[in-house]
């Protein structure tokens, strides 16, 4: 098998995954079936992955945004961070449902995999925390609890979707993502009380 073909095999298989895992839950797949579904021989996985938990945690290498988040600058002026962290999980969120759903699972439920999930979530929740912090040092945020805003904002943007349970209560059509990103903004930034333009 040449290195191209390797490479091939290892995505086909990280794809099934992903989305078996966001269909079936981690526990509801089988490493058969995620091979079935790749096109490829069961034994692929322990010799590209060791096993299924290591393929949980390539996912996370292969698709969550990594480079990106490690050039963000976190001296940037909190609106400013806010405003990017508002913009790229909305982003992130639409182009990969898959991933936002395994997440979420994984969090409600409480799986010893949300350690995984950690490595690479905290530092952009960290960044949030500290610039949401410090616009309130600066005075441009007003609010009485860190803790309590902190988890609303990350609650609106992680959980923020749509899904067939609303629909029956929903009357406008799914905006485009620059008006989802626009609409969420503002409600965030009033909810900081933002003292700005």
């Amino acid at each position: 098998m040449t290195a191209a073909e390797e490479t091939d095999i290892k995505i086909r298989i990280l794809q099934a995954a992903k989305k078996l895992f966001a269909l079936q839950g981690f526990e509801g797949t089988t490493i058969r079936q995620i091979c079935e579904e790749a096109g490829a021989n069961v034994a692929l996985v322990s010799y590209h992955f060791g096993g299924k938990e290591n393929l949980f945690g390539a996912l996370f290498e292969m698709f969550f945004p990594n480079d990106q988040l490690a050039a963000v600058d976190p001296d940037m002026e909190p609106i400013e961070g806010v405003k990017l962290v508002i913009r790229e999980v909305t982003k992130f969120r639409q182009s990969d449902p898959q991933l936002i759903s395994i997440i979420q699972q994984e969090i409600i439920l409480n799986t010893p995999r949300i350690q995984k999930i950690r490595e690479h979530v905290m530092p952009m929740w960290g960044l949030l925390r500290k610039w949401i912090a410090k616009g309130r040092e600066q005075g441009v945020f007003s609010y009485r609890s860190l803790d309590s805003v902190f988890m609303s904002v990350t609650g609106i943007l992680l959980f923020h979707r749509n899904q067939d349970y609303w629909k029956v209560l929903q009357e406008e059509e799914e905006p485009g993502i620059e008006a989802m990103i626009e609409d969420m903004t503002d409600f965030i930034l009033q909810g900081l009380h933002y003292k700005g333009n």
